[in-house]
């Protein structure tokens, strides 16, 4: 890897996760051909307006895929591990964000991770602002375990058209961090697909891991491709040498 000649052992490290790390524990990506997207409008199930307009298709929408989630098959596959043993074993500071709602990264022990796009096993309560954890179906009758009131639950996604999550602390981090690893991600989903650049112009070193070349590949000063648990325990392992 060209990088090793510059990263030290103390420097901090920012990763950015796309639906490409969980792709192989079995979880659907978004924009790849037979994508989620591909099968349903997200204009229906992943706005505001679409809520409105439908709340029940919107909660069985993430119903289904709380459900998938929690099925005994879909497990944290090694590219989470690597990342984990990252963590655990870089001297310096390592954050992940991750565009994921899925829970595979603390499945695996990651414990430095922001979710900037919430989690699907959480719910929102619009009418008195909690979080919940929430493993069963959700529906426009359920009652808010704080707050009590009927009608205001809904999944604690960020939606196209809100603000992600955290978003001070994860540009804070990239103006600090020494090193960018963006790993499964499409490079097209605004305000995530700009953290190459704000990173670089902070003076990061830039690296991108990607089964294929992302819309952003060439922002990035090294890219390594295929599939995620292949390239990302090798990209860790030459890491931890320099530890």
């Amino acid at each position: 890897m060209q990088f090793t000649t510059q990263l030290k052992p103390t420097d901090s490290i920012v990763i950015l996760t796309g639906a490409g790390i969980s792709k192989e524990s079995g979880l659907d990506t978004f924009r790849c051909a037979d994508g989620i997207w591909a099968k349903v409008d997200l204009e229906d199930v992943a706005t505001p307006e679409g809520f409105q307009r439908n709340p029940a298709l919107v909660h069985q929408f993430y119903n289904d895929r709380r459900r998938g989630l929690l099925a005994p098959a879909i497990q944290p596959n090694p590219a989470h591990a690597a990342l984990v043993e990252l963590e655990r074993n870089w001297p310096g500071e390592v954050l992940i964000v991750t565009q994921n709602i899925d829970d595979l990264h603390e499945r695996a022990g990651s414990q430095n991770l922001i979710h900037m796009h919430g989690e699907l096993r959480k719910v929102f309560c619009a009418h008195c602002r909690t979080v919940e954890h929430w493993n069963g179906d959700l529906s426009v009758h359920d009652i808010c375990p704080t707050c009590t009131r009927k009608g205001g639950m809904r999944p604690d996604v960020v939606w196209f058209g809100e603000m992600p999550y955290q978003m001070e602390r994860i540009y804070r981090a990239l103006g600090a961090c020494d090193l960018f690893v963006s790993i499964g991600t499409s490079g097209n989903v605004y305000p995530a697909a700009g953290f190459v650049a704000e990173a670089r112009s902070a003076g990061a070193y830039t690296v991108e891991l990607n089964l294929e070349p992302s819309l952003g590949a060439t922002q990035f000063a090294e890219s390594i491709h295929g599939p995620a648990t292949e390239v990302v325990p090798a990209f860790v392992k030459d890491l931890l040498a320099l530890a």
